[in-house]
């Protein structure tokens, strides 16, 4: 037993010596640095678990694990590290709040600081609370985590959103909360990756826990996690919008929507990943700023690609940034502040026979994702087919094809048809029956009140290929609504 030990503690100091070498690559690929020291973590995970490992080798891997923390105050923060489905132990306050009755669809997050110039949280908050319905309410909870250490501005802070909103406190709709400071690691003498200025170094890293606490605490109030920055405007009835689009992505593996291109706005999440989420950016929180952390999260969770969706819910509106007061002008120029009618496009299989080019699958023209299907030139009887899960009656149809930057790689001659008397072939489901709506017009095809001109509940929906043509096709966005 005793030479299994040996073995296992000179293992890890293998590997610790291996590590530290790596710190000298780090510039050149922080993508191959972030993947190893998570491989690491996860074979450091298995070794404490392990019956033969010494209790004071496990305190050395743990203090190691974080950044070499050097005072007892701050090792009880990180001394789970390795367990990273479950939850942090942070003994929050509770600054204004009521109690959560019950689990909601959606929390909405925010840290917030004390900034030199500018505040925008009180605007930030009520752009939430008045784009949404009476319905809308009744799903979502905010969550304000108040992360600055000056306690005479949360004081002052905590007033005035108690004084503006108490209506919500009471209905248990918005929660501010704080994380004491001694939970927080060392915030100085950090790595300056990227020659950063020291204390942008510490702000942002800084900036890494309190999103890692905030998300802690959210990790059970809901089914969903929008993360927001404190200085946002909300598009109308955003919570309809964002309840689409999961439910047209249902089937579909995801880790995080985009509903802004900037920054920390709009990540939307699903809460059993929020753990998960929290502990690596408490363990790489020195290493880069959140937005850049949350690409590799993303990726270490297999989802390769950005699925981001236009127009954008949420714009930015601070003009003062919250680091050192700064200007900060930037906008999201996809943003629409009024509702816009996002279709409804309720589950369902797709195939086509056409010839795809690459990864321009079927499935792409049937999201709300900015992608689309591409195929190379169709002939007369080609299709492209959707078959929904259960009957649906239809309100209203649009598709589009071609882009801006293809014009001519639309359907040239094409009709849509909708069926009924669902069968079973080798390849997919098919139905029997099928009425034609119309014809595409210059590659488009929109009706409405589909449902006063058909029958019958829809099973399958068919674009058919009425005439071969030469150029390739592109089918942009399929849309559809239901009652």
């Amino acid at each position: 037993m005793d030479q299994e030990r040996m073995f296992k503690f000179h293992q890890m100091k293998q590997i610790f010596q291996i590590l530290d070498k790596m710190r000298y690559l780090r510039k050149r690929s922080v993508v191959s640095f972030l993947g190893v020291l998570v491989i690491f973590l996860l074979f450091m995970n298995l070794y404490i678990e392990d019956s033969y490992v010494l209790e004071g080798d496990k305190q050395l891997i743990r203090e190691t694990s974080t950044h070499q923390l050097n005072s007892e105050r701050y090792v009880h923060t990180f001394k789970d590290l390795s367990n990273f489905s479950g939850t942090i132990n942070v003994t929050y306050r509770y600054l204004a709040a009521t109690p959560l009755q019950r689990k909601r669809y959606l929390t909405i997050g925010l840290s917030s600081v004390k900034r030199k110039k500018g505040n925008y949280l009180l605007e930030t908050i009520r752009s939430i609370f008045e784009q949404s319905s009476y319905e809308e309410l009744k799903e979502i909870s905010v969550v304000v985590h108040l992360a600055d250490f000056n306690s005479s501005w949360r004081d002052g802070m905590v007033q005035d959103i108690t004084q503006k909103f108490a209506h919500h406190i009471i209905a248990g709709r918005l929660m501010v909360i704080h994380a004491p400071e001694e939970y927080y690691p060392i915030l100085d003498g950090l790595k300056r990756n990227y020659n950063d200025p020291v204390d942008r170094v510490k702000f942002r890293s800084k900036q890494n826990v309190d999103y890692a606490f905030l998300l802690n605490f959210c990790a059970n109030t809901s089914d969903y996690y929008v993360m927001l920055e404190d200085d946002v405007r909300c598009s109308k009835n955003f919570l309809t919008a964002i309840k689409k689009v999961i439910t047209s992505l249902e089937g579909t593996y995801w880790v995080t929507l985009e509903f802004s291109k900037l920054g920390y706005i709009g990540k939307l999440y699903h809460s059993h990943d929020l753990p998960r989420l929290a502990h690596f950016l408490l363990m790489f929180y020195q290493e880069m700023p959140c937005d850049w952390l949350l690409s590799h999260f993303r990726g270490l969770l297999a989802q390769k690609n950005v699925i981001r969706f236009k127009p954008s819910l949420f714009q930015h509106m601070g003009y003062y940034s919250s680091y050192k007061g700064t200007e900060n002008k930037l906008k999201d120029d996809d943003f629409e502040e009024e509702f816009f009618d996002i279709p409804d496009n309720p589950p369902a299989s797709l195939y086509t026979n056409m010839n795809v080019f690459e990864n321009y699958e079927a499935s792409k023209a049937y999201s709300s994702v900015d992608e689309y299907f591409w195929g190379k030139p169709p002939s007369t009887g080609d299709i492209f087919l959707i078959v929904f899960k259960t009957p649906i009656v239809i309100k209203k149809i649009k598709v589009n094809t071609g882009t801006e930057d293809r014009q001519n790689d639309i359907l040239h001659h094409g009709a849509l048809d909708v069926g009924e008397n669902v069968y079973i072939t080798k390849q997919t489901r098919q139905c029997g029956t099928y009425l034609r709506l119309g014809e595409f017009k210059n590659g488009n095809f929109e009706m409405s009140d589909v449902n006063q001109k058909i029958p019958f509940d829809i099973v399958c929906m068919r674009i058919r290929v009425t005439k071969t043509q030469k150029e390739w096709l592109i089918i942009r966005s399929i849309s559809i609504w239901t009652y």
